[in-house]
């Protein structure tokens, strides 16, 4: 299709528009992650929250946004081979909101269930509102109307999955799992997933007043509807956000009572929280100082104790040595693209490598502040084995004062198929089946329980 250059059209205030906000500040999210390489969560929660003009949304228009953005990151790959087949020459370099306009609006319409005729209007007032790509609204409406008339035809024809994994990812996970799991991952990936609770206590009780279910691992799982900070037991500190698979490296321990723990890169601090209420004595370990304060906010709503130190794990020197140190290390995260579908797009085959580095010192380092007979548990929510197998091995292979304590199935609930052969924890995306895909999977997650000698 040839790109129809027309004037903009006169219009009445664009802010006055019903739903026009909502675009607009959907799309700055977009570029936000695609053209601007931030993470989501940033622009969504963080500090880059604040110019992207959320502040003017309301809970049911932000929750919309969200929708919005999340399905065009999830069906990013779909979605721009798509609309490709009905431009002659791609979308216009020189006006990137053109791109944003056409992703969001076909977004709405084959995946949102929209309206066509306002997914196509608001996205055609997108580009008018943008001086570069003003002059090509009469392409937009043309596309989308396109979209909107054959779209779901085309769509059936195509391997989605795929489309929906960079290629390199893709490669990567047919290379360590397996075609079949492969395509099983990236299919759940593809699935905005439920809402994960870990309660203080009292699960099966909460689970009831939630409407959600217990899972076998002990999380309580619903499709949250809302803010979560409206949910019964918030304001309480009854629970925390998170995810079933991060949920079990701190499990891992056994008895905690009464022991020294360092959870290091602590942040958000769901496993803090876990080691606290489990009646250890937690150290929390954070170099972001903004990151801790997070930590602290959370501990204070559910009235759990543990010292905070923002400092860097690699420098850091505390007087005493820990019987238990759990090191969640910072990695490329792509166990949790479900949740956050933004990695897939943010990562590069170069990240990998250069976290391992890092990790392989992170490693060594958690060794060197664990007692002589403690417990380290290494873990990240990568999928990728140069960021988990291959820095355990290296490490054992390196210090002769450390051993392999493998894990058994009634460590982990009894899910078997969540160890590895050499007995370390290894969850999958695809793994915790259900008639509804949203309520199925968890995050990818490796974690290894290491005994110093």
């Amino acid at each position: 299709m040839k790109r129809a250059r027309t004037a903009p059209s006169r219009s009445p205030r664009l802010d006055s528009v019903p739903g026009f906000a909502v675009r607009s500040v959907a799309a700055d999210i977009v570029e936000g992650v695609l053209r601007g390489r931030r993470a989501l969560d940033d622009l969504l929660d963080g500090a880059g929250a604040s110019a992207a003009g959320l502040a003017t949304l309301a809970e049911r228009d932000r929750a919309l946004m969200r929708a919005i953005v999340a399905t065009v990151l999830r069906r990013l790959g779909t979605l721009r081979h798509l609309l490709s087949s009905f431009l002659d020459r791609g979308a216009p370099a020189q006006a990137p909101r053109v791109e944003t306009a056409l992703l969001l609006g076909a977004a709405q319409i084959l995946f949102l269930q929209i309206p066509d005729h306002a997914a196509v209007d608001l996205s055609v007032r997108l580009v008018q509102a943008d001086r570069n790509a003003a002059g090509f609204a009469g392409l937009v409406n043309a596309v989308l109307r396109r979209t909107a008339r054959e779209g779901a035809e085309r769509l059936a024809a195509l391997d989605s999955i795929a489309l929906d994994t960079p290629e390199w990812l893709m490669a990567r996970w047919i290379d360590s799992y397996g075609d079949a799991t492969a395509r099983a991952i990236a299919s759940a990936n593809g699935h905005e997933p439920a809402l994960d609770l870990t309660m203080k206590s009292d699960a099966e009780s909460w689970a009831k007043r939630l409407g959600g279910r217990v899972l076998a691992t002990g999380t309580v799982r619903m499709m949250a509807h809302g803010p979560v900070t409206a949910l019964p037991g918030f304001a309480e500190g009854a629970w925390w956000v998170q995810d079933a698979a991060a949920a079990l490296p701190a499990r891992l321990f056994g008895r905690l009572e009464g022991k020294r723990v360092a959870d290091l890169c602590a942040a958000p601090g769901g496993k803090t929280a876990q080691l606290a209420a489990a009646g250890a004595l937690v150290t929390s370990v954070d170099r972001a100082t903004a990151r801790l304060d997070r930590v602290r906010d959370n501990l204070k709503r559910l009235a759990l104790a543990a010292e905070l130190v923002c400092a860097d794990v690699l420098t850091w020197m505390p007087e005493q040595k820990f019987d238990a140190v759990l090191l969640d290390a910072p990695c490329s995260s792509t166990g949790t693209i479900r949740r956050h579908p933004d990695v897939a797009w943010l990562k590069r085959p170069a990240d990998v490598a250069a976290l391992a580095r890092v990790q392989g010192r992170l490693i060594e380092r958690a060794l060197a502040l664990t007692r002589s007979g403690g417990t380290l548990i290494y873990c990240t929510c990568s999928l990728e084995p140069e960021e988990n197998q291959n820095i355990v091995a290296a490490l054992l292979d390196r210090e002769v004062g450390v051993r392999r304590a493998p894990l058994a199935a009634d460590e982990v609930f009894g899910m078997a198929d969540f160890l590895t052969a050499d007995g370390d924890l290894r969850t999958l995306p695809c793994q915790l089946p259900d008639v509804d895909p949203r309520l199925a999977g968890l995050d990818g997650f490796y974690a290894a329980r290491l005994e110093k000698l």
